[in-house]
């Protein structure tokens, strides 16, 4: 992947004038040493002690806490979000080192004996291991970033969270797209009545909830919590316009209404994904060949090296070669996954987990956000992106868990 990932990078941002791949005056060059010290990492995170990683695993999420709120005081700014500190001409991002650290402190703390999912302090301390550095980088004007620590519901559902809670989250998420769908739609009805969008999706769901009560026979026990679901959707539905217009920044509010065809800003917030779109379409079949990509080539596609990197591999590699990157990335996720179920260790087996749903999460919004499925959030593709943060933070995520697996059976 890293290699690939560099050959890609190399098409992204070639210059005639540094044709060279190793010139480290180009991202190609420096992105070779950035793989040779994280190989190097990797190397070395497997001759630490397998139980170092339990026994600190506070301590390390501490430090990295320490490390977020720093930066937010002291950190230099990098397109709009204050996440880096920068000494001299190197620069380093601690929000992508806190993906390890979290997912560390959250399988010591749900592998602690007498710790179970289904007693409510358990849930809410787990929430604050993950709440906490994603509030943190969202401070940092990172959103993207913060939104990576979603995936830990997934953690929390294998080690026995409800299903509920993954259903109430989808379902506040299609209320919340639906809402938006309707805002401007009106329903004039006899007698000069007229509803908005909002009370229609209203009305709606209090129909289905009403009918969902008859038709129930255990009524008594199903009313409260019928009840509660149509609070919380009244007040989730009344909330959109604040949300919109209050939390999101506008850039982000005009990236999900240009994604949901609410708008149409070609040459604004459109514009990326469009001239994505552009590039991977006209890759083809079988791509336009190495170095040969014309919108690869003429820079018409922002941040084609980092977080639009898909790009170049779509335009160049076409349907094979994006088709060979998607399998190479499942192949490596049921890897993962295979490798959870074999642990001795509760602790391995969550952290396992955690690395393969953050993994997932990366992968599967990169390459949504650059085919139009997922709306721009500015995350990096493992492996394939330029960045030495990133590509540190993933090897040190991954190969902590490679360690773990190779000393499993040390585990009594």
């Amino acid at each position: 992947m890293m290699l690939f990932g560099w050959l890609n990078i190399y098409a992204a941002v070639y210059n005639e004038e540094f044709q060279s791949i190793f010139d480290t005056s180009q991202r190609y060059g420096k992105q070779l040493l950035w793989i040779g010290t994280a190989t190097l990492l990797g190397a070395v995170i497997l001759f630490i002690d397998e139980r170092f990683f339990a026994t600190f695993g506070y301590l390390i999420y501490g430090i990295i806490i320490l490390l977020l709120i720093t930066v937010i005081l002291v950190g230099s700014e990098t397109k709009g979000a204050t996440s880096w500190f920068a000494i001299g001409g190197f620069k380093i991002q601690p929000s992508e080192f806190s993906k390890f650290a979290t997912n560390l402190a959250l399988a010591k703390y749900l592998s602690t004996i007498n710790i179970r999912l289904d007693h409510l302090k358990t849930k809410l301390a787990a929430a604050a291991i993950i709440g906490l550095p994603a509030v943190l980088i969202l401070l940092q004007n990172d959103t993207g970033s913060a939104l990576v620590y979603g995936a830990f519901i997934f953690v929390l559902y294998r080690e026995g969270l409800s299903g509920n809670f993954l259903l109430i989250g989808l379902f506040a998420a299609v209320l919340f797209v639906i809402t938006l769908l309707l805002q401007d739609v009106t329903l004039t009805l006899p007698f000069e009545l007229t509803l908005s969008g909002a009370s229609l999706l209203i009305m709606v769901i209090f129909i289905l909830l009403t009918s969902i009560y008859f038709a129930s026979r255990q009524k008594k026990k199903i009313v409260i919590w019928l009840g509660m679901i149509l609070i919380a959707s009244v007040g989730l539905i009344k909330s959109v316009d604040y949300v919109f217009s209050n939390v999101l920044e506008p850039h982000q509010s005009k990236r999900i209404n240009v994604l949901l065809g609410l708008e149409s800003d070609p040459q604004g917030a459109g514009y990326n994904v469009n001239q994505s779109l552009i590039a991977i379409g006209s890759g083809g079949f079988s791509g336009k060949g190495y170095l040969e990509g014309t919108q690869t080539k003429y820079d018409f596609v922002p941040e084609q090296s980092t977080d639009f990197i898909f790009c170049t591999i779509g335009e160049e590699w076409g349907f094979i070669g994006s088709f060979l990157i998607v399998g190479l990335f499942m192949t490596f996720l049921l890897r993962i996954l295979f490798l959870c179920s074999r642990q001795r260790s509760a602790f391995a087996r969550i952290y396992g987990y955690g690395v393969a749903a953050i993994f997932f999460f990366h992968f599967a919004i990169n390459i949504g956000m650059t085919i139009g499925l997922a709306p721009v959030i500015g995350i990096p593709l493992p492996f394939f992106s330029y960045g030495g943060s990133s590509l540190w933070g993933f090897t040190i995520l991954l190969f902590v868990f490679i360690k773990m697996d190779a000393d499993r059976l040390e585990v009594l």
